[in-house]
């Protein structure tokens, strides 16, 4: 796996980039102190994964998010404390992969970048209370027409991926082929014009597909 790592702290790269030295399947390729840095980093390395750092001079975390989706399809994860949902949502808009708490260990930090890299959705528990709120918020939302274009066992998969499943924990637990479930979460993301699973794990919760409290087994 390749990383790039913004932050406009130099220390804050440096512990990121110790722990991830040592894992066997990462590399840094590159770093970045701003998001204006970053465009050109990943453009000139390529990578499978941006770590995206949310205040910044130059040009912040979110809009540098927005740029690099211009050209590149690369995974962003979104750095952050979670203490304004203005970042939080307009991240989701830009098309971040997922989102990681600043404070977060290092044996999370490398399974969040891993997730991430292997195309599932990263939603710290926080992201998904805010998202929950901000639907309570806006009161109880009629069915989203983008999901009445879901067929049953679509609707089935995506409440799954909403609950934090993995395409293998899907496919076991509807007794289907892991290829079955990637081939209905690819449909559900085409039919709701989402980039990805993050996008789908938040309308999911927006529209009411799913409730607060709900595990996979109701």
């Amino acid at each position: 796996m390749r990383v790039v790592l913004v932050d406009d702290q130099k220390l804050v790269r440096q512990g990121f980039r110790l722990i991830l030295a040592v894992e066997p399947d990462i590399t840094v390729v590159g770093e970045a102190a701003n998001g204006a840095e970053a465009v050109d980093v990943v453009r000139e390395t390529a990578p499978d994964v941006v770590l995206m750092d949310v205040q910044m001079p130059v040009m912040d975390g979110i809009a540098a998010t927005a740029k690099i989706r211009e050209f590149s399809d690369v995974k962003i994860v979104i750095l952050t404390t979670f203490d304004r949902d203005d970042y939080l949502f307009a991240a989701l808009d830009a098309g971040a992969s997922g989102f990681m708490l600043k404070n977060a260990d290092a044996e999370s930090l490398v399974a969040g970048l891993r997730q991430v890299a292997d195309g599932h959705a990263l939603l710290a528990p926080e992201v998904t209370r805010r998202v929950i709120a901000r639907s309570s918020r806006l009161g109880k939302m009629a069915t989203d027409s983008r999901i009445e274009q879901l067929t049953a066992r679509e609707i089935e998969v995506a409440k799954l991926v909403a609950r934090g499943l993995s395409n293998a924990e899907i496919a076991a637990k509807l007794v289907v082929s892991e290829a079955t479930v990637k081939t209905h979460v690819s449909n559900c993301l085409m039919k709701c014009d989402l980039r990805d699973r993050v996008q789908l794990v938040a309308l999911a919760y927006e529209s009411g597909l799913i409730r607060v409290g709900e595990t996979s087994a109701d």
